[in-house]
């Protein structure tokens, strides 16, 4: 959060022009703002990153089935099948936890429609294959950039990629508006067609053409949004000391995989996952979990459970077209990450692990 005085001073205004909400000066502002920091063509705010990929699907007017992942937060999916679509799950890879790209194709029926990836933990997917494929099958893609919040890769800034992609600006994530989200695109015809969307299908003061929601991001949002956005370097450094910090003290332990750092990608050290591995390691990820909860340290197992396995979907999917996703959100935990956690925190956090893994 930042300084309360400078909040305060940012909302001030709001008393005079009482405009709360419907695309005000600070929506406008912070549009810019965030177009300029993540280095992309067209932005489109809304209330939050649920409600962004939602409609970015919805604006697309897509039917039948997306391939996506189950190793992601309940939103990516519940946000496909909220859009009467068919969710195809494709394992992921066992390095970056990305979507396997090798297995896509053989996923892809006349019913198909779109690739909705997700970039995990900050870690991108192989959007130069994902792109191939989409192009060779006529497939749209929307990328869920949730954990990817200022992210480049070969230079780039990662809202480019796909025909959209959608950022959470949740309380949580590296930059947050509170709650808030946004999708980013390249197509101008498509930013229509999102705003439309966000505003109960309004074009004008006598002109509704669209069936709408309700999905606009209020101006003290944007007020958190334009204060957060001055620090968010500042922020991303310090999570990156302190992701060192964990490297360093926990890189010669036997069974733990640790975060895999992607060539040509400028990271924001949104998370840090570690996988156990029992059999090495001697002790269960639950073990760990509960032996850092005993000393009120909140780790997460993160993305545990699958969605393909979630009691809302139960008989729909079959978990075992996933192996590698059952194998690693049943050893996987994020460990605390945040950018005012202390060297001496992450010493206290790391013994309690390497203690386990001793006994």
């Amino acid at each position: 959060m930042p300084p309360l005085e400078e909040y305060i001073e940012e909302i001030e205004g709001l008393w005079d022009s009482h405009i709360l909400t419907n695309m005000g000066q600070k929506h406008r502002e912070l549009e810019e703002k965030l177009k300029r920091y993540l280095g992309v063509r067209h932005i489109s705010l809304m209330v939050n990153g649920h409600m962004a990929l939602e409609l970015a699907i919805q604006a697309m007017n897509l039917t039948g089935e997306v391939i996506t992942t189950p190793f992601t937060f309940a939103s990516t999916t519940h946000a496909i099948v909220r859009n009467g679509l068919k969710p195809v799950f494709c394992d992921i890879n066992s390095e970056d936890y990305t979507i396997d790209v090798s297995k896509i194709e053989n996923l892809i029926t006349e019913k198909t429609c779109a690739i909705v990836p997700v970039h995990v933990y900050g870690n991108i997917c192989d959007v130069d294959q994902i792109r191939e494929i989409a192009v060779r099958h006529g497939l749209k893609v929307i990328y869920d950039a949730a954990h990817a919040f200022g992210e480049t890769y070969k230079g780039k800034g990662i809202g480019n990629f796909g025909d959209a992609s959608i950022f959470s600006f949740h309380a949580t994530k590296v930059f947050n508006t509170i709650e808030g989200g946004a999708v980013s695109y390249s197509n101008e015809d498509y930013g229509i067609d999102l705003y439309r969307l966000k505003n109960f299908g309004i074009r004008g003061p006598e002109t509704v053409d669209f069936v709408g929601a309700n999905a606009k991001m209020n101006e003290f949002q944007a007020a958190m949004g334009l204060c957060n956005i001055r620090y968010v370097d500042g922020e991303i450094e310090k999570r990156k000391f302190v992701f060192h910090c964990y490297m360093e003290r926990l890189k010669d332990l036997p069974g733990l995989s640790l975060p895999l750092q992607q060539k040509k990608v400028k990271n924001n050290y949104a998370y840090f996952p570690i996988v156990v591995w029992e059999k090495e390691f001697g002790k269960t990820r639950d073990i760990v979990f509960e032996a850092l909860a005993k000393e009120n340290i909140y780790s997460r197992k993160y993305f545990y459970p699958l969605t393909n396995t979630y009691d809302c979907f139960e008989g729909q999917f079959d978990v075992k077209s996933t192996p590698t996703a059952v194998h690693i959100s049943q050893r996987v935990l994020t460990l605390p990450m945040y950018a005012d956690l202390t060297e001496n925190q992450v010493d206290k956090i790391c013994e309690i692990i390497r203690k386990e893994a001793r006994c």
